[in-house]
């Protein structure tokens, strides 16, 4: 199999040329557990870890392999195995806040071409929701792509009704009812899934991703479940982040179902997000208007006049708040790393004097 199946091209063959030195090899990691990664080659399927000098030279989570990498590794003679030595930079990387109280990064996927944001038009429609991830997305490098799955149960009328809704948040962004049950506009997704192509799957558990992937593949390769009938949460069917090759040669990125999606570092991804609303901020009388109760806010005047959504609004004074509070924690947690940093280098000075 052609490593220009998993999405290898000129412009990672440029990036790599410099590290391919000692019969080094590159591949792109397909799956991680506990430090462990799977990761594709022309020599198959190798199961790798990060060197030693890897692991010390790394300062946070980012720094570390991630599902979509692409990494530059010795492979082990006579051995399905490997040691990784570089990451090769990403041309794209969706990331979220942990979950909890820790102000660490988790990558969800990276090098990704498209972001499918799968939202189920039942029990787990929620614009509010949608916007957090089209935040994400926007922000990630990807491009996103609205999948409403499950189109299959809501009548007409409904389902037109929430396509207009989607709309009304996702501006300019494709939107995409299916029913992969039915097989319903499942060739309009197959269109991004072409020769090169990595297609990432987001949404929360039980919206119809496992579905949606075993139909793209032509084989039942995720097992499905669905939304709970008795209170319309999910369960998790996909327990971590995992490639998959397409006969078309594109690649498929599924991912556990997030109930919980926290922004990080998103302002740029934000201001995309909510366009509209940044918009009707540049009208506003005083160029430092907090839209609230100011005079001439054209955000406030809007949302009088019915021409903007009072729970938009709430949803985009929330996100920015969140992100506010973020940027501090970052900003204090940048300046540890940057201590650590120099602690290591004193160190490494130390050995040579």
């Amino acid at each position: 199999m052609l490593i220009k199946q998993y999405g290898w091209n000129s412009e990672w063959e440029n990036k790599a040329r410099v590290f391919l030195t000692d019969n080094k090899i590159v591949g792109r990691v397909i799956e991680e557990q506990k430090g462990l990664y799977r990761v594709w080659a022309e020599k198959g399927i190798l199961s790798c870890e990060v060197s030693g000098k890897f692991r010390f030279e790394a300062l946070a989570r980012e720094d570390f392999p991630a599902v979509g990498d692409w990494v530059v590794l010795d492979p082990w003679k006579d051995e399905e195995k490997g040691t990784i030595h570089k990451v090769l930079e990403r041309t794209s990387c969706f990331s979220r806040k942990v979950a909890g109280l820790k102000t660490d990064e988790q990558i969800v996927a990276t090098n990704v071409d498209s972001i499918f944001l799968v939202m189920a038009v039942n029990k787990d429609f929620n614009l509010r929701r949608l916007e957090r991830y089209l935040t994400l997305a926007w922000e990630s490098g990807a491009n996103p792509v609205i999948v409403l799955s499950k189109a299959d149960l809501c009548d007409e009328g409904e389902l037109a009704e929430r396509i207009a809704d989607v709309e009304g948040v996702a501006f300019g962004v494709p939107v995409h009812k299916v029913s992969a049950v039915l097989a319903e506009g499942m060739e309009s997704l197959r269109s991004y899934c072409q020769e090169g192509q990595t297609v990432a799957l987001l949404g929360s558990s039980g919206v119809g991703k496992s579905t949606i992937i075993n139909t793209l593949l032509g084989e039942e390769i995720q097992l499905v479940q669905d939304i709970r009938e008795d209170d319309a949460k999910g369960r998790h069917t996909t327990t971590h982040r995992e490639l998959f090759l397409l006969s078309s040669g594109g690649v498929l990125v599924d991912t556990p179902g997030m109930r919980e999606l926290q922004l990080w570092e998103s302002e740029d991804g934000f201001k995309q997000s909510f366009e509209d609303v940044e918009k009707l901020g540049e009208q506003c009388r005083f160029r430092d208007c907090g839209h609230q109760s100011e005079p001439g806010c054209a955000v406030q005047g809007a949302i009088d006049s019915g021409e903007l959504d009072r729970g938009r609004y709430d949803s985009y004074v929330k996100l920015q708040k969140e992100i506010a509070h973020l940027e501090r924690k970052a900003n204090l947690k940048a300046q540890l790393v940057e201590k650590q940093k120099m602690k290591k280098l004193s160190k490494t000075i130390k050995k040579f004097y």
